[in-house]
């Protein structure tokens, strides 16, 4: 991917089986023709690292401090298998994390990203495995905690982004957003095909309501 070759461990969100990794890194720049929607020379931050494609591509692209944050104890061992592989493992901190937990209090970022776990499910709902955790959220608990945590982990003028797709309930996460004090202002959007369907992930930055 992206002209570089990388480990996948058993367990880890495989990228070579869907577009949504490819999708993302053209969403945030990291590839293709897109100004980059993330501060080139900063600080990166991202949320449900998996393999840590996008994590380790943004250190190759200049990002001077990432920290790679997933709840999968095999995605951060991947994710730290990938910046050594592709020697920025000085500059890539992998961290096994719900969300932002496992941060430090004062630790900010010139751009925070999830790609999300954007399948709603019933707020009753259990977990089958860690693996569900990569795409299904029930009662869309951790988008709630994301758009009222991640603002507040930015640097001056950074930027908390969510990638988010149209498989989701896009109507319900603009009323969380809303709820929560944030406006979802869309950045980019990209129709891809997967399957028989064709979906379309938006890029949403997350700004504090007026």
């Amino acid at each position: 991917m992206a002209g570089r070759e990388w480990d996948l461990l058993d367990g880890v969100f495989a990228p070579p089986f869907s577009a949504t990794t490819g999708t993302a890194m053209e969403l945030l720049g990291l590839t293709g023709d897109h100004v980059p929607a993330y501060r080139r020379d900063g600080s990166f931050l991202e949320i449900g690292s998996g393999t840590g494609i996008i994590a380790v591509t943004a250190a190759l692209a200049g990002c001077g401090r990432v920290v790679a944050s997933d709840i999968s104890p095999v995605a951060v061992e991947n994710t730290r298998l990938n910046a050594e592989r592709h020697g920025v493992g000085g500059r890539v901190r992998s961290v096994h994390s719900d969300l932002f937990d496992a941060l430090g209090p004062d630790e900010r970022f010139d751009t925070v990203y999830w790609h999300s776990n954007f399948v709603l499910a019933p707020a009753e709902y259990s977990y089958r495995g860690d693996h569900e955790r990569a795409y299904v959220d029930p009662g869309y608990r951790a988008h709630r905690r994301y758009l009222t945590e991640a603002p507040l982990r930015l640097a001056p003028g950074g930027a908390a982004l969510l990638q988010f797709s149209t498989r989701g309930d896009v109507d319900r996460l603009r009323a969380i957003a809303a709820a929560c004090g944030r406006t979802l202002v869309t950045r980019r959007r990209r129709e891809f095909a997967e399957g028989a369907e064709t979906l379309e992930h938006l890029l949403f930055e997350i700004r504090e309501s007026c």
